[in-house]
């Protein structure tokens, strides 16, 4: 299985890049994983909803660009899974596609473009979570459905 993780953004923090490392790292004795960053589209003041419909139109298309697979947007809107049911979703995912493509979006949402064009929207909180840490979060939570998946004592 190829795991894609499409964000819009770079993560500045050392920590943060050390964690998603080693998550990726362990997440690799069951599938590729691969992380995809996009340019954030930026403005020189803090843009008005109208400019803020424009970024998300431009990050939609070069995430529209890297969706492959069964494509899952991450929203604070999407369905709620504990972890238990996360691991039996990507489970479910992996009897149809051998590929499986995680969006971030940017800090202003994704256009209704990339909405339309995903298999599902999923959501691990009513909360907002800064991106960086949120692609912790997720590294974190495919590593745990996978350990779940093999019985493993990781999750308790």
């Amino acid at each position: 299985m190829k795991i894609n993780i499409v964000c819009v953004g770079k993560i500045k923090k050392n920590y943060l890049t050390e964690g998603i490392e080693d998550y990726v790292k362990r997440i690799n004795r069951f599938a590729k994983v691969e992380i995809t960053e996009l340019n954030e589209t930026t403005f020189k003041t803090e843009p008005n909803e109208s400019e803020r419909g424009i970024i998300r139109e431009k990050e939609g298309q070069l995430i529209v660009k890297k969706l492959s697979g069964i494509s899952v947007l991450l929203d604070v809107k999407g369905k709620q899974y504990t972890s238990l049911e996360f691991s039996d979703f990507i489970k479910e995912i992996k009897h149809k596609s051998d590929k499986i493509t995680f969006i971030i979006g940017g800090s202003y949402g994704v256009s209704e473009e990339v909405k339309s064009k995903v298999n599902y929207v999923i959501s691990f909180s009513k909360m907002t979570f800064p991106h960086a840490m949120f692609r912790l979060f997720l590294t974190e939570q495919i590593y745990r459905a996978f350990m779940i998946e093999n019985n493993s004592t990781y999750h308790k």
